[in-house]
């Protein structure tokens, strides 16, 4: 299958406000996520003035950016500026602050003012449940699994994501994200069970040239780096 051809949704994750722009000018790309650890690893130290920056650059698809406080009451006041920043902008709320008090509460007082929320940070269905029990209105909302970390336990995410897209459907404008993808094969493992999204960071998205390519041919490529590379470094042995 040609990643054309994907019914999931590949939005970039990443905080390089160049990455940003070289990747919206590609149409496979159909929206933007970043959080605080990726924008702190990129070093933006002005919030704002990072976001203004992308959403000017990237005007036309849904970017989400993330509160950061731990407190509730100030959570919801980041939300509400955020949200003023443009049209197309989504605010992330993690499932519950570092205190594991949910942020149920938050989720519906964003969605009941219209907010169109992308809740974070989940790896559970009593998550997802949890999520979808608190959202109100009809404001769009997404909901981020994070299956490559759910992957990281030893624990196949796929039936877990692919449960967690059926519970999404009893909600209009509600959708599940496969977040924190760990190869390329997670692209086609997301639209398999059928989640609507994927967020994929550039380093992943560098390799969707790689969809499809000739096995001997790609056999022979990486011989040939093998031996490119020991003729750089000058090896020999002494027979």
């Amino acid at each position: 299958m040609k990643v054309n051809d994907l019914s999931v949704k590949i939005y970039a994750d990443g905080a390089e406000l160049n990455g940003i722009i070289e990747m919206a000018k590609n149409p496979v790309i159909k929206g933007f996520t970043t959080n605080p650890t990726l924008m702190r690893k990129a070093g933006i130290s002005d919030y704002k003035k990072f976001a203004l920056e992308v959403i000017a650059a990237v005007p036309d698809r849904p970017i989400s950016f993330e509160v950061f406080s731990d407190d509730f009451e100030e959570m919801y006041t980041q939300a509400m500026e955020i949200a003023s920043w443009g049209k197309n902008v989504n605010i992330k709320v993690p499932i519950t602050n570092t205190k594991n008090e949910s942020s149920g509460n938050l989720i519906t007082r964003l969605s009941e003012k219209g907010i169109f929320v992308n809740v974070t940070a989940l790896m559970t269905l009593e998550q997802v449940n949890e999520v979808m029990h608190c959202l109100r209105g009809d404001a769009p909302a997404y909901i981020s699994v994070f299956a490559g970390r759910i992957a990281d336990t030893g624990r196949d995410p796929m039936p877990v994501m692919a449960a967690a897209a059926k519970i999404s459907m009893q909600r209009p404008n509600t959708e599940i994200i496969w977040a924190s993808p760990r190869e390329l094969l997670n692209i086609f493992q997301a639209n398999e069970s059928g989640v609507q999204i994927i967020t994929v960071a550039n380093d992943l998205l560098n390799k969707l040239s790689l969809v499809g390519k000739d096995l001997n041919e790609y056999s022979l490529e990486t011989v040939q780096m093998f031996r490119n590379d020991a003729v750089k470094a000058g090896f020999t042995i002494v027979y």
